[in-house]
């Protein structure tokens, strides 16, 4: 997988969020024009996106707030069992001080903070304007 895409109403509050998350921010630009109007089949679009890349260089985050054309729904808030995208799952060394991070910028926690087995301590938030995120805690070296 090359990267996951999101797109949000404030770019810059959601790449604050997800630097403290820890990924990084790669670059930042606007994509427009006639080629990336064929790919999506928005004829001319533009939009401004940030990619971020998580610690070990492996995946990527692709954040984006459009300028046009307008947003055409919004599936910001949906509940956790709707077709379509659920959430970003994000492993974390230490599960209880990135929610205390992440609390400072909006955070929400969707349910508790569970442990399944000897794996995993894991919870759902709703991080930057309701965006779904999973945050995994290993408890054993994988």
């Amino acid at each position: 997988m090359d990267n996951v895409g999101i797109a949000v109403e404030n770019l810059d509050a959601a790449v604050s969020f997800f630097l403290e998350l820890g990924l990084e921010l790669e670059g930042r630009t606007v994509i427009g024009g006639e080629w990336a109007g064929r790919v999506t089949g928005l004829a001319d679009q533009s939009v401004e996106i940030a990619m971020m890349v998580t610690p070990d260089g492996h995946s990527r985050l692709e954040l984006s707030t459009w300028i046009r054309p307008e947003v055409a729904e919004d599936h910001r808030n949906t509940p956790v069992n709707s077709l379509g995208y659920l959430r970003v799952m994000f492993a974390v060394a230490d599960l209880d001080d990135t929610l205390v991070r992440l609390y400072q910028h909006g955070a929400q926690l969707v349910g508790e903070v569970v442990q399944y087995g000897d794996s995993y301590r894991l919870c759902y938030i709703r991080g930057p304007e309701g965006i779904l995120i999973g945050l995994a805690q290993p408890l054993q070296e994988q």
